[in-house]
């Protein structure tokens, strides 16, 4: 039920029940490995249930055996599943009777969880429980502060706080008053603008090839590809144009000078600039990079993927696991990883922040070009999802990047999600998936930072730390049992 929360449902008052109802059996819980066992299947179900879009990208376009993708499948959850179940050990390895001291305990706990998810193995923060409360809750006031990985500290302190009013003995007004607290602080952060406006807006065109994943890297289906994007390009008026990842699916030394060409005089022409993605390979073919290159009236600029998806676009322990792209039907599969350090493009009078697919997942990442950039640009293929939730969740991640920046998100998609976001993490606009279409509008650049922008994940850790102190310190534990 969790998963309602998130999008395509957008319903976020029920994890907040969902989390009541497993800290109610948290609290209930007798041993460590019992409250273990509550944590693990409930990451079980959520995860289950939230990334079923796996196996689309593995059986149906991965061309991996239904039985293998299944157990992947499960094998990734039962991973992810750990997170909780590590919430829910420590917290009866604790033994705190202090009911709000406990609240205080799990929220913690929970948030650190999900941040350690984020980075171990290279990171998987999808489902994330900060980014169900995007972008109409009230607790979304408090991503621009403490970022995603906060937002679920927060809403889990919620739901510990409302769990005790599932315990008779705490049905009193002091139990209550915290957990209003929390969520009129959140609404309140909401009407703070903490960036503002930098000159006017700039026209932007969003392109959407809809090329499918299966005819993608088919050679007889390059031209038309490739006329696509021309066209989609040709026909816009805007500033700024943006094409998915790989919108181009050659290496860049093979695509023909006119085609590029033509799209650059098309951009000076609109006194702008174009981002096409390609594969560029600088070195021969033995390392190429995921990048987007930009041609126009700007000088010619270029970012390349950082953050690789492992197994889909890196195998990570090659001497381990290198047998996986034997059974995986996917197209250069162990791309280079470009910089950490790269900065905004100067794009149609904007410093664009550019990420590539999966890169927006990760906030603490996207904040390194900040806060230079002026707007935010994710370029992707969630064509691997097929019709699955997947596309939405991705949608729904782009919104709190841009609620934690205060800026506008554009993202330009294959299939979809291609859509512009506004800096309260807002759709303004959406382009209908799986049509070859653009989509035309304005982007404000903003300017200014968030408190989240000067000190990322820091913030999280102090809290957390501060919460966690108060735990375990001895004038709780034993001089205020009742608190």
């Amino acid at each position: 039920m969790t998963v309602l929360g998130f999008a395509p449902f957008y319903l976020f008052p029920v994890p907040v029940f969902t989390l009541a109802l497993l800290c109610h059996f948290w609290r209930l819980s007798t041993t460590p490995l019992r409250s273990a066992l509550l944590g693990f299947t409930f990451g079980m179900g959520l995860f289950s249930a939230g990334v079923t879009w796996i196996y689309v990208s593995l059986h149906d376009f991965g061309a991996m055996p239904m039985p293998a993708a299944v157990l992947a499948l499960v094998v990734l959850c039962a991973y992810l599943a750990l997170f909780p179940a590590l919430t829910g050990w420590i917290l009866r390895k604790l033994r705190i009777s202090a009911p709000i001291v406990w609240s205080l305990s799990a929220g913690a706990l929970w948030g650190l969880s999900d941040w350690l998810r984020s980075v171990l193995f290279t990171g998987f923060p999808w489902l994330t429980l900060g980014y169900s409360q995007a972008p109409a809750s009230p607790l979304g006031g408090y991503a621009p502060v403490i970022g995603v990985y906060g937002v679920s500290l927060i809403l889990v302190l919620s739901a510990a706080l409302a769990c005790l009013f599932l315990e008779k003995r705490f049905r009193e007004w002091r139990y209550l008053l915290p957990l209003l607290a929390i969520w009129i602080i959140g609404a309140g952060l909401q009407q703070i603008r903490w960036t503002e406006p930098q000159g006017e807006p700039v026209t932007v065109s969003l392109l959407q090839g809809n090329i499918s994943q299966d005819l993608k890297w088919r050679e007889d289906q390059l031209i038309t590809s490739m006329d696509t994007y021309a066209r989609l390009v040709l026909e816009s008026s805007s500033r700024l144009i943006i094409t998915p990842e790989i919108s181009v699916p050659l290496y860049r030394d093979e695509v023909p000078s006119s085609y590029l060409a033509q799209l650059a005089t098309h951009a000076k022409q609109n006194n702008g600039d174009v981002l096409v993605g390609m594969v560029e390979a600088p070195g021969g073919r033995s390392e190429y990079y995921n990048t987007m290159f930009s041609f126009g009236t700007s000088p010619d600029q270029s970012y390349r993927k950082y953050h690789l998806v492992p197994f889909g676009e890196f195998i990570p322990l090659k001497s381990v696991f290198g047998w996986v792209i034997d059974v995986l039907k996917i197209p250069l599969s162990d791309f280079s990883r470009g910089g950490l350090d790269q900065q905004p493009m100067n794009l149609a009078g904007q410093r664009v922040a550019v990420n590539i697919c999966y890169e927006d997942v990760f906030g603490e990442e996207i904040i390194k070009q900040l806060p230079q950039a002026t707007l935010l640009a994710n370029v992707s293929n969630d064509a691997w999802f097929g019709r699955s939730i997947g596309p939405r969740q991705h949608l729904q991640i782009s919104q709190m990047r841009a609620m934690e920046t205060g800026r506008y998100m554009l993202r330009a998609t294959n299939t979809g999600v291609t859509a512009i976001i506004n800096e309260r993490g807002i759709v303004l606009q959406e382009a209908e998936v799986f049509t070859t279409t653009a989509l035309h509008g304005m982007a404000q650049g903003y300017t200014g930072a968030t408190p989240y922008i000067r000190f990322g994940n820091h913030l999280l850790f102090v809290l957390a730390g501060v919460l966690l102190t108060a735990s375990l310190l001895p004038i709780f534990r034993g001089g205020h049992k009742n608190l």
